[in-house]
């Protein structure tokens, strides 16, 4: 049985107390990541015409919060890690590549959009070593249904973190808690789903060592990304403010599909006609015949004198329509979404148009960029002491492309102007959005053109001396 004794050192507290917290927060993670796929709850009927409706409840249903998530990780791409001096960093790069964080970063970056947070984990590689013998480090990617932090009230910053598992494989859930300078690894005490247990009977510690295996890493190996949390507030995903617009836009889409069915088979009606009616024998129920059936072909007579036949009039959308535009772009201009991602009557608009139409949302991502930065030169940090290098990457700078909106003609006026008034060019070459490795191979490709251009230049004339002055006509160097 674990020990719940509240104390900082405590590793089984530390489980148990991170596990429920984990599990608490899967309701959220369910809503949110239910919204984000496109499937919200479903909009509601009257109770006499739910049934009538069902189907239409699951087409009403128009997936916005993907988009406003998505609009934000496509603008947030870390080009890499340069040095406290600004240039390029070979280990940094390398490490960079190895893990190929050009594509995995985006796989955080966007369950920290759509989840409110993610993680990086940085661990030794199995196989890979450096060249002083140490595993290089091996960074993954992290959900929050798996991991979770919990931070210092007095300094802010994480002391204590949970990895745990499923695993498919062995049928057991694992989990390992993390300290700065070592951790403790778990497992289920019996096969579980994966829906996790968080008993004091539930788990079992299995580390060789009483007081967990130790680490060099002097820092909390797993790092967390959290989407722009408020002061003293829990991180939210980036939809998270317009909730509840999604659902009226989805409550909206299936009032005009109903009323569009409905007045695609308009309600008639007739007048002066008698018709038959028949008594049921065994129930004694009167029951009106129907002699009028729509169908093609199909000519209706009566023989009342002044009988008449007409139809109500069909049902004016355009109002649903109006609604559905005016519900859609509060919810983008409330999440700072470019209101261009939903055209309208958005035509032949020029670059500065989307320039102003970008600035809220450029804005948000400079704060994402900003808090996510720091995250990654935490992980930088956390790969050099993985490697053994002496270097401290909390003073580096991450390198990031622009968010702004601009065609590659602007970039190139830009960069003219620029070299123009003294820019050096590997600045020229970062403004430009281009990775800390091919700010390198510019300047070095640049110089190198110098250098064969400068050996193709003749050599100058030799300036005139007392030795080589040539002879006056008719005279001498006497005079």
């Amino acid at each position: 049985m674990l020990d719940e004794t509240p104390e900082i050192g405590n590793p089984d507290y530390w489980l148990l107390r991170l596990g429920r917290q984990m599990r608490k927060r899967e309701r959220l993670l369910d809503e949110w990541w239910r919204y984000y796929r496109g499937r919200p709850p479903l909009p509601e009927l009257p109770p006499n015409a739910q049934q009538a409706f069902i189907d239409f409840q699951r087409k009403s249903r128009t997936n916005f919060c993907q988009i406003i998530s998505n609009a934000s990780v496509h603008r947030l791409t870390a080009l890499g890690v340069t040095a406290p001096n600004g240039e390029p960093d070979n280990q940094a790069s390398r490490w960079w590549q190895q893990n190929r964080l050009d594509s995995r970063q985006k796989l955080v970056w966007r369950v920290a959009m759509s989840q409110s947070v993610g993680y990086m984990l940085v661990g030794a590689h199995p196989t890979r070593t450096e060249e002083n013998g140490r595993p290089s480090p091996l960074i993954t990617a992290e959900h929050p249904r798996e991991c979770i932090v919990e931070c210092d009230p007095e300094t802010g910053e994480p002391y204590v973190g949970l990895k745990a598992w499923h695993d498919d494989v062995d049928g057991y859930g694992h989990a390992r808690i993390f300290f700065d300078d070592r951790s403790f690894p778990y497992r289920t005490a019996e096969r579980c789903g994966r829906r996790l247990p968080w008993g004091p009977d539930s788990w079992v510690y299995v580390g060789e060592q009483d007081d967990g295996e130790p680490h060099d890493l002097g820092m909390l190996p797993l790092v967390e990304f959290a989407r722009m949390p408020d002061l003293g507030e829990d991180p939210e995903p980036e939809f998270a403010g317009v909730l509840d617009i999604q659902d009226r836009v989805n409550m909206g889409i299936l009032n005009r599909m109903a009323a569009s069915r409905n007045s695609g088979f308009p309600q008639k009606w007739i007048k002066g006609h008698r018709f038959a009616k028949k008594k049921d024998p065994a129930t004694g129920i009167i029951t009106v015949e129907q002699p009028f059936i729509p169908g093609p072909g199909v000519v209706w007579a009566s023989e009342g004198e002044n009988a008449q036949f007409g139809q109500l009039s069909a049902a004016d959308l355009s109002g649903f329509l109006k609604e559905h535009e005016s519900d859609v772009r509060d919810m983008l201009i409330l999440s700072q979404t470019p209101v261009y991602y939903y055209g309208g009557d958005l035509v032949n608009i020029s670059a500065d148009t989307i320039g102003a139409l970008d600035i809220l949302h450029v804005a948000k991502i400079r704060e994402h960029i900003a808090a996510f930065g720091e995250g990654l030169e935490s992980v930088m940090s956390l790969c050099a002491a993985q490697a053994g290098v002496p270097e401290d990457y909390t003073e580096a700078e991450v390198r990031w492309a622009n968010p702004a909106h601009a065609s590659l003609a602007v970039k190139a006026d830009a960069a003219t102007k620029l070299k123009s008034i003294g820019y050096p060019l590997d600045v020229v070459a970062e403004e430009m959005g281009e990775t800390p490795a091919m700010v390198r191979r510019i300047t070095a490709g640049a110089a190198l053109q110098a250098l064969l251009a400068a050996s193709l230049l003749s050599a100058p004339a030799a300036a005139p001396t007392a030795g080589n002055l040539p002879d006056t006509e008719g005279g001498s160097l006497d005079g």
